[in-house]
């Protein structure tokens, strides 16, 4: 076994876990947000969202974030915290809210992540 393809192999991977989470919202913070009122936005597609949804999510699926998030949520310093299934959509999302003047959309990265975080947010309260 060639020991030197094992080790670029495993550094890619290391690299592209910690790319992935890189940019997402710690889970102490998260959880700071969750207690606090925050809104859950699922950047799914509709399919995804009626499958199977975090409670008291609301769905503003990626490719219609431009044209309609404004229109439900109008107040652009309301902390939001955004995810989808793995994260990348949720990281897209966060960087067309902030360009559209949101000051605090967060990324909460996947779908298990964002749940898990709400699940110790309601057992801390």
């Amino acid at each position: 076994m060639d020991w030197a393809l094992v080790v670029v192999v495993a550094i890619f991977a290391l690299a592209y876990i910690f790319l992935r989470r890189s940019g997402q919202i710690s889970a102490q913070d998260a959880q700071n947000y969750l207690r606090n009122g925050a809104l859950v936005v699922d950047v799914r597609t509709p399919a995804e969202f009626s499958a199977r949804h975090l409670p008291g999510a609301i769905n503003v699926p990626l490719d219609q974030i431009e044209a309609t998030f404004s229109r439900r949520v109008t107040d652009k310093n309301e902390p939001i915290l955004l995810h989808c299934q793995a994260g990348t959509r949720s990281a897209v999302a966060k960087r067309k809210l902030i360009s559209l003047g949101y000051t605090n959309a967060r990324n909460l990265g996947s779908y298990s992540r964002a749940a898990r975080l709400i699940d110790l947010a309601k057992m801390n309260k």
